[in-house]
């Protein structure tokens, strides 16, 4: 007799048993290691599949994993990018022509605070456009559409502020 032949025996036999109320009697005698086959083999499918799922998430993960990585190289070339044209507009600086670069760097100021909210740290500003202190003190001189406020949670640092109108 094999496995499947006894599991649906088991399984008839069990279902008439209980339709005719009688009193239980054993149909089938099974040892502990028969019983286990038996449970291993009905629940093989589901194993196969749990297998098949977890698979598939490893492969999901693969593939966020290289996703993340794409977009972190994208945002550090991008990073780089600007960097290297903070330091050509640093090199016209050097070229004694002052006055076009100051009102670049002050149009450059003004998107990275409307970028930012309309508010930032200078600090933060400062060192987002690789200009040395004095350099950015000379900068907010000349741009009146900033006003300068010292930050609420450490007055020991300055926050600039994009006017509006």
């Amino acid at each position: 007799m094999t496995r499947d032949s006894i599991a649906t025996e088991s399984i008839y036999g069990f279902a008439s048993e209980q339709a005719t109320e009688q009193p239980e009697e054993p149909i089938f005698v099974l040892t502990s290691s028969q019983l286990r086959e038996v449970i291993a083999e009905a629940t093989k499918p589901l194993n196969l599949r749990i297998e098949a799922l977890e698979d598939r998430i490893i492969r999901q993960d693969e593939k966020i994993a290289g996703i993340e990585t794409t977009e972190l190289q994208d945002y550090k070339a991008n990073s780089q990018d600007i960097r290297e044209l903070f330091v050509a507009l640093d090199e016209i600086d050097q070229r004694q022509n002052p006055g076009p670069l100051q009102r670049d760097r002050g149009e450059i100021l003004r998107l990275l605070l409307a970028a930012n909210g309309g508010k930032m740290l200078a600090k933060e500003a400062r060192k987002k456009m690789h200009l040395s202190p004095e350099r950015f003190s000379n900068l907010l001189g000349m741009c009146d559409f900033i006003e300068s406020k010292p930050y609420h949670l450490d007055r020991r640092q300055m926050i600039i502020i994009l006017k509006m109108g």
